[in-house]
């Protein structure tokens, strides 16, 4: 057996030219497939991971697995940049999220199943909601439905672990990193909210480069109950200023959105935020609402390149287009009266796509833009080929750092929301 492929409950494992083996997923645990579980044993390791620090992950997880029958449990988390899954043991080595079976599982939120020397590996990928947080490498003597059950029951723990403990380590974030990072770009990713989020309506997704040196773009997404809030910005500048500025202008958003105001109080208070602590410095943005039950879509666009709908895997020309407004954070005379918001109504499995002018006007060594028309044909051949919305964005972000030999000479971020109501 070489590489084999899990899919679901009731599962089939896939052994190449050698046929497909059916793996039951009993209600019932068989004395044969070593189900018994300790569960005194397995409540205190529960209870001890509330307490755990976040380097004790690790063992944890292997006494987890100890107590669940299986052999051993590792946890690689991924990269600021998705290219590497690093491991919480420090003493091994990473892996490719491009070209190893760990990367597989963690690009196609799949189980994959790979032959070991004295048994087999499942690599589980470990999701918080919609967000990929990276792999746990399950090794067990063999592998049943009652193991793969709990194989997932364990990814699914520590998940949640995960998410819990790197709000506060900075062991956790250190990990993640491959270089140093700059004082703006520290700053922002304090403000910055998972790559992902989601419910069972809606997804929205978002990449930002460069990693270490971002200095004034920045994105931000919410749900509320049944309404998706998504932003991107753009402040003048590429300094701790103009970082500053971004900062500033997230953090009025989210406290006049969580104190239940609607777009334009969102976009006045960010105008308002801006002029009083911050008058010489403003930024462009897009700010959308949209109702995941009904599919309204609600938009503001200061000074920004306008959102772009793609419907049916071709770009809907000039659909979010919108009449100039000027940035945010205008005082005095500059400032608009009144800040006009934009609807429309979008049909189910429309993506919306949100960018700064970095994504588009990276250039190659002979002065070649990346350019709108590659960046779109890049979403939409990938979207049909059936890559979800992050690995598509992921993919794009890497494609567009290629073009420029890892060189941005701006900030590139892009956003990508879709509605699918069809899922509820």
């Amino acid at each position: 057996m070489t590489v084999s492929d899990v899919r679901g409950v009731g599962i089939g494992v896939r052994l190449g030219a050698e046929g497909v083996i059916p793996v039951s997923d009993p209600p019932h645990a068989s004395a044969g497939s070593d189900a018994a579980v300790d569960e005194s044993r397995l409540e205190a390791l529960i209870i001890e991971a509330q307490t755990a620090l976040p380097f004790e992950l690790s063992a944890l997880a292997n006494r987890c697995a100890s107590a669940l029958g299986l052999d051993t449990a590792l946890i690689y988390l991924v990269d600021l940049q998705q290219r590497l899954l690093i491991p919480l043991d420090e003493a091994l080595e990473s892996l490719s999220v491009a070209g190893s079976s760990a990367g597989w599982a963690y690009r196609t939120v799949s189980p994959r199943v790979v032959d070991a020397d004295d048994g087999v590996i499942v690599w589980m990928p470990l999701v918080d909601g919609a967000e990929r947080l990276g792999v746990l490498a399950v090794r067990t003597a063999s592998l049943d439905g009652v193991r793969m059950r709990r194989s997932r029951m364990l990814a699914h723990l520590f998940a949640m672990l995960i998410t819990s403990k790197r709000a506060y380590s900075d062991w956790l974030a250190a990990r993640t990193r491959t270089s140093a990072m700059r004082l703006p770009a520290e700053m922002l990713r304090a403000f910055l909210p998972p790559h992902t989020v989601g419910s069972s309506r809606c997804v929205s997704t978002a990449v930002l480069e460069p990693a270490y040196d971002i200095a004034g773009d920045a994105f931000d997404h919410s749900v509320v109950k049944n309404v998706l809030h998504t932003m991107i910005l753009d402040s003048m500048g590429h300094d701790l200023a103009s970082g500053l500025t971004t900062s500033v202008a997230m953090a009025a958003a989210r406290n006049t959105r969580r104190g239940g105001g609607d777009l334009a109080d969102i976009v006045g208070s960010v105008d308002q935020a801006l002029a009083q602590w911050l008058p010489d410095h403003f930024c462009t943005g897009v700010l959308c609402r949209l109702d995941a039950v009904t599919g309204v879509l609600s938009w503001v666009n200061c000074g920004h390149p306008p959102p772009l709908l793609i419907r049916s895997e071709r770009v809907v020309e000039g659909a979010l287009d919108s009449p100039p407004q000027p940035p945010i954070g205008l005082a005095g005379h500059l400032a608009p009266a009144a800040r006009q918001v934009h609807e429309t109504t979008l049909k189910p499995d429309d993506h919306v796509l949100l960018y700064t002018d970095g994504v588009v006007e990276a250039r190659d060594a002979s002065g070649v833009e990346f350019g709108l028309d590659r960046f779109t044909d890049f979403i939409i051949r990938s979207s049909a080929a059936g890559q979800r919305p992050a690995e598509v964005l992921r993919l794009l972000i890497h494609a567009i750092l290629d073009h420029q030999r890892n060189q941005l000479r701006d900030d590139a971020t892009i956003l990508l929301f879709e509605w699918r109501p069809q899922l509820r």
